[in-house]
């Protein structure tokens, strides 16, 4: 394993995430962020963003204002605004004139069709296609007069260049596999390879952290640090993550995308978070691990070579442990929106204590809770209505007619009044338990039946359980 801080040890770590606003804050993605994030707290140093939007058609201000939005709501924070790709088209440019002065690049002249014509005959041979170098040596003189050009990188034709990377080991491409590649088109726009070098140079970037799928591109951009006399970064290539599968993550696998676990899944930042630090990172066997146990811990030896798999019911589980942890007051508000108007805040964070422990998101959160705020006369389910037949119906009237009895409302002393009255009639408590829950919740699953009293009051658990005591059982 190379070593994680390489030769520039002594300067300051400085990490970028570079996303492409063309959709969501993929997962990957989010993964990438946060291990570059991790890195540069557990050194002291920044963490940055850019925002790469030089595709203008696919880029998107929606797709930014998300992914903005979801590295935040994940708790990671920048040591500077984000710097947008876009911006810096004439920088960009001025690198490429520079390379061009050097002599580390050269004009093409070569038209579309000669390029397609030159890739046709390397397919019919099964050859890899790749530029043939035909302007590298040429005059610009040779060219007709006023004839567009681009500009490309002039890459060493033999030897190799060797990458010792911090996750992956040594890495040796031979030079004669990179073509010389396009810097500048030909209306004067930077290429995608040219301005991630410019602006990772310009921001100072000391290690490169990013998926392995651009492995590949270190040893294309490296050439261009090299030809300007620039610092090498350290280079970290992270393994992709995978479905149950072992496929790429995709669509097909479920949601993808930051949002989606958030506003679809009810799935809290600091359970996401903890997930994606553990896929493809680990400390012995800790599964949790709070953030800052994780930026004290947190080294790129600890990032596996093999691609990890995403186990959406291991983020559950990991979520209902979050969920058990977090503030009543704040699981309350974030269900309050799931259940939109009418949800009384007061109400719902008492009953927390009693309604998280069986929730393994804020969804089935706000599902438990639904029963508080249900109207009656209460709708049943299908196994709630079973329950509640002419038998059932005679229970309830004589548990309403207990519990009218009873003067302290606490679970506690409800509790000691139905047992009293399961035992004067000779039956087990669940023989009153089930047919009082199905009638004060309309479902056949909920926080214990003397929490449900409480939470509802004494009031409305007692209309709850007269309405349907008083109804005449329905016969099929």
């Amino acid at each position: 394993m190379a070593s994680e801080t390489g030769t520039g040890a002594a300067a300051p770590v400085v990490t970028r995430f570079a996303p492409s606003p063309t959709g969501y804050l993929h997962i990957g993605g989010a993964r990438t962020a946060l291990f570059n994030w991790l890195f540069s707290r557990h050194h002291g140093g920044k963490a940055l963003l850019r925002i790469e939007d030089t595709d203008r058609k696919r880029s998107t201000q929606d797709a930014i204002d998300k992914i903005i939005d979801g590295l935040a709501w994940l708790g990671l924070d920048y040591d500077a605004p984000p710097l947008f790709q876009s911006d810096r088209a004439a920088r960009h440019a001025e690198v490429a004139q520079q390379l061009l002065a050097k002599g580390h690049a050269y004009r093409c002249f070569a038209t579309p069709e000669e390029l397609e014509a030159m890739r046709a005959e390397q397919r019919a041979r099964k050859l890899p296609q790749r530029y043939d170098r035909r302007w590298r040596d040429r005059a610009e003189s040779e060219a007709p007069a006023g004839a567009p050009s681009v500009i490309r990188l002039k890459v060493p034709e033999a030897g190799e260049t060797s990458i010792e990377d911090a996750v992956q080991g040594r890495v040796t491409v031979q030079n004669a596999e990179i073509d010389d590649y396009v810097l500048l088109r030909a209306d004067g726009t930077p290429t995608y390879m040219l301005a991630v070098v410019v602006d990772d140079h310009d921001m100072g970037v000391t290690h490169v952290i990013r998926g392995d799928d651009h492995l590949n591109n270190a040893f294309r951009q490296l050439p261009i640090i090299k030809a300007m006399g620039w610092p090498e970064p350290v280079y970290a290539h992270i393994p992709l993550i995978h479905g149950t599968d072992g496929a790429k993550l995709s669509k097909r696998h479920g949601a993808v995308g930051v949002e989606a676990y958030r506003d679809d899944e009810g799935v809290l930042p600091e359970a996401l978070f903890n997930y994606l630090l553990r896929l493809g990172w680990g400390h012995g066997d800790r599964e949790e691990i709070t953030r800052e146990e994780a930026i004290a811990l947190f080294d790129l030896a600890g990032v596996g070579k093999s691609p990890s798999r995403f186990d959406f019911k291991k983020l559950q589980n990991l979520n209902g442990h979050y969920i058990r942890e977090a503030d009543d007051a704040r699981l309350a508000a974030l269900v309050a929106e799931r259940l939109g108007t009418g949800a009384d805040l007061a109400l719902l964070t008492c009953a927390m204590p009693v309604l998280k422990p069986r929730a393994r998101d804020l969804n089935e959160l706000a599902e438990g809770a639904r029963f508080l705020f249900a109207k009656r006369p209460l709708a049943l389910d299908d196994k709630a209505r079973g329950l509640l037949g002419n038998e059932e119906r005679g229970l309830l009237a004589a548990i309403a007619a207990a519990l009218r009895a009873e003067r302290s409302w606490d679970a506690e002393a409800l509790e000691a009044r139905i047992k009293a009255l399961a035992e004067q009639l000779g039956l087990g408590l669940g023989k009153l338990a089930q047919p009082m829950r199905a009638a004060l919740t309309g479902t056949t699953t909920s926080p214990g039946i003397f929490d449900v009293l409480v939470l509802l009051g004494r009031d409305e658990a007692l209309a709850r359980i007269e309405d349907h005591a008083a109804q005449p059982a329905t016969t099929s």
